[in-house]
């Protein structure tokens, strides 16, 4: 497969996250690809296929995983939970938040993923205040310009409060979560002082008057390659330090925004996923599992 330039891939990132509309990220995208059906032809590269989504299959014979709805802010908000089949001890928690596409095939792939490894997860769908997040990836990103965003974060304050409170946890809640989902997890630390541990992966960040009301440890993931992203950090970085927040930093040369989606080819990079993976179920571990952490 021929490797999609940078700078198509930041193109394209400003296009997902809201700085351009379709119209103009189809124009540029022309120019840079040499015409017109160049640039229809790459659309389909560039995007996350979500056909490819699981890691684990929904009925792996290692976990046991339901549809639910939890009481939030919003209202009934719909997700995901998932554990290890079988296993009847109060396990450690983790909320997984979605990025700008809504709760899809990939982010209940990674809440497996978690289940896997040892934890009781909850996929949220943060678009359930506007009925759930649509089959069209497009739509769902048309979304989060829509949703009351306030609202959203109570959302998920709420999911640590029914993790929390869950017969089936040990009352220890983190959570891990991408892209816009990243910058959730950074609120959710803000805004939740029940959170124990945080993984943001290349979220954005919180404002810094408010980083002093995280209670949570703090695991920050970034890409090497995401300007956009990583023009925060060093006001994070400062406001964590002042703060006395328990932080790492794990920055990952030469990789891209979202290098963690194993669904988007161009952009996935599966070292790093790995390694920042690994970081992560052990950083949670470590924090979460009773008698353990903070």
């Amino acid at each position: 497969m021929t490797k999609i330039r940078q700078d198509i891939i930041m193109l394209y990132d400003s296009f997902t996250h809201g700085s351009i509309d379709r119209r103009a990220f189809m124009e540029r995208l022309a120019l840079l690809a040499g015409g017109t059906a160049a640039a229809a032809a790459m659309v389909p590269l560039l995007g996350a296929n979500y056909a490819k989504a699981a890691m684990i299959a929904e009925g792996d014979a290692r976990i046991e995983g339901k549809r639910i709805t939890y009481p939030g802010k919003s209202g009934a908000v719909k997700a995901y939970e998932v554990r290890p089949k079988g296993n009847a001890s109060r396990l450690p928690a983790v909320v997984v938040v979605h990025e700008n596409r809504g709760l899809n095939a990939h982010i209940e792939d990674v809440a497996r993923r978690a289940a896997v490894a040892g934890f009781h997860a909850l996929a949220v769908d943060f678009l359930s205040q506007m009925g759930g997040t649509p089959g069209d990836a497009d739509a769902a990103r048309d979304g989060f310009a829509k949703i009351n965003f306030p609202l959203a974060i109570e959302d998920g304050v709420a999911a640590v409060a029914y993790l929390k409170g869950n017969a089936q946890t040990n009352g220890r809640v983190g959570a891990v979560g991408f892209c816009w989902g990243g910058g959730m997890v950074n609120q959710i630390a803000v805004n939740s002082p029940d959170l124990m541990a945080g993984a943001p992966f290349y979220g954005p960040v919180p404002k810094a008057e408010d980083v002093a009301k995280i209670k949570a440890q703090m695991m920050l993931h970034y890409a090497g390659l995401d300007e956009r992203i990583n023009a925060g950090i060093p006001g994070y970085e400062d406001a964590l330090k002042k703060a006395g927040v328990k932080y790492t930093l794990h920055m990952y040369a030469n990789v891209n925004h979202a290098f963690h989606n194993d669904t988007s080819a161009d952009r996935y990079n599966k070292e790093a996923s790995e390694l920042a993976w690994k970081r992560t179920t052990d950083f949670f571990a470590a924090t979460l599992r009773a008698g353990q952490g903070a």
